[in-house]
């Protein structure tokens, strides 16, 4: 057992008993720990950006093959898919992300990522797991290895995926258009998870019904009339547009939605001009929005486009472009299928390792294999050290979030409790085959 892992338990006691009634599960996990742990080391050295996850499938896909799986390649892109049949019973389908972003790793990890690569724009990016996606994909090669070894525990067939492009959420609807669920079983239910800080390493949350949020990204370009920055009158300057169309759109959600509905709107980036002294022709805003009512996500994004087109009329510009041009809706967590599931976890990690939790406000694609009549669950994995966890509750040092350069789950013993999560959910559901759930 590593020092990490006592001092985890040690630091928070209340669980140790939960632990050791994890039983089985978690000396499973254990044994596949150090293999797992040097795959997640190699994945985090290595990060591919989305779209681009060639080295990465092709290392996931030779894992799965050489613990019997049958594995395709290439499917919507660079996405895997491994299948291991075990007798009559269920298809239950377990699905990673392969993709990094393009942000510079700032964790001070040994093994932190060094990796760059040219973005879909051409431009020279810095690369790093800084959503926990290596992790996942660990944590799946080590639970396929479990299953395959274990199958005694369980009839049916089991259905592998690693999934590229989550990042730009459009890899799973890549990977539908490409036959995933025509070419190969097509799965009772799909599960997946991920880690984050929002919760301490050792524990997962569960949440029935409504998961996080649609999501909507838009490109906002604005036209103006460049020209020297020295003789602004014979211009119509974007970015001055620019900058009162950010402030404006921060009353979107503080004076249009209704108090109490769910909505945000975050301006990621504004890019315009290439020297201090030339007024550029046109400025671009980048723009998330997350919602979880259909009708708020529809008047946020009108809202959106009759605020650029007001504040163009108002400076005398043409009217802007507006480009949704990614979008996913909201993850809903089966309520039967959640169920099963956290009664599964709490019988393998012990009750007090399992937490009910609010939905999150982040978003992802997993919603597209719902969304074709797939029963699914999605499961929050802890991620924070307890220790600053606990700080940060009580007043202290605010953790990193997802996406941000300092993102470092506590690996062990977030990466153990994966694996036995994993396992306990997979195990669960061939089990309601067999009870005929």
């Amino acid at each position: 057992m590593s020092a990490r892992r006592l001092r985890w338990l040690a630091g928070i006691g209340g669980l140790i008993g939960a632990a050791a009634h994890g039983g089985d599960v978690a000396s499973e996990a254990n044994a596949a720990y150090p293999k797992a742990y040097a795959l997640y080391v190699q994945l985090h050295q290595h990060p591919e950006l989305s779209g681009q996850e060639t080295q990465t499938a092709a290392r996931i896909a030779t894992e799965l093959r050489a613990l019997g799986y049958t594995v395709s390649e290439h499917v919507g892109g660079t996405g895997v898919v491994a299948v291991l049949k075990n007798g009559p019973g269920r298809t239950v389908m377990l699905r990673t992300e392969l993709d990094a972003l393009p942000v510079e790793e700032k964790t001070g990890l040994a093994f932190a990522s060094k990796a760059r690569a040219k973005d879909p724009a051409g431009h020279d990016v810095a690369v790093g797991h800084m959503c926990g996606h290596d992790l996942h994909m660990s944590a799946l090669v080590a639970t396929a290895g479990i299953m395959a070894r274990t199958r005694d525990s369980w009839h049916g067939t089991l259905v592998l995926i690693g999934q590229p492009a989550e990042e730009t959420i459009d890899g799973a609807a890549g990977m539908v258009r490409d036959g995933l669920l025509t070419r190969f079983p097509r799965p009772d239910v799909v599960l997946a998870l991920h880690v984050g800080n929002e919760l301490p390493a050792g524990t997962v949350g569960v949440v029935e019904g409504i998961y996080d949020t649609n999501a909507d990204s838009v490109r906002l370009t604005i036209h103006g009339r460049g020209g020297h920055g020295s003789a602004p009158h014979t211009t119509i300057d974007p970015v001055v547009i620019a900058a009162r169309t950010v402030l404006t759109l921060q009353t979107i959600v503080a004076r249009e939605v209704k108090p109490g509905e769910f909505a945000v709107v975050t301006v990621g980036y504004l890019t315009a001009g290439t020297k201090n002294n030339i007024i550029p022709d046109q400025a671009e805003l980048g723009i998330t929005v997350r919602t979880r009512n259909a009708d708020v996500r529809k008047q946020v994004l009108a809202a959106i486009t009759r605020i650029a087109n007001g504040e163009a009329d108002a400076a005398g510009a043409a009217r802007p472009t507006v480009e949704v041009y990614e979008a996913t809706d909201a993850v809903y967590n089966d309520p039967a299928v959640t169920r099963r599931v956290r009664a599964g976890l709490e019988s393998a990690l012990g009750q007090e390792r399992v937490v009910m939790t609010e939905p999150i406000t982040a978003s992802e694609d997993f919603s597209v294999y719902v969304a074709q009549g797939i029963p699914g669950f999605y499961l929050s994995l802890g991620g924070a050290d307890p220790q600053s966890y606990t700080q940060a509750r009580s007043g202290g040092p605010p953790l990193p979030s997802n996406h941000s350069s300092r993102f470092a789950p506590d690996v062990d013993p977030a990466l153990h409790t994966g694996i036995e999560a994993e396992v306990a959910m997979l195990r669960e559901e061939f089990r309601a085959s067999a009870a005929g759930g």
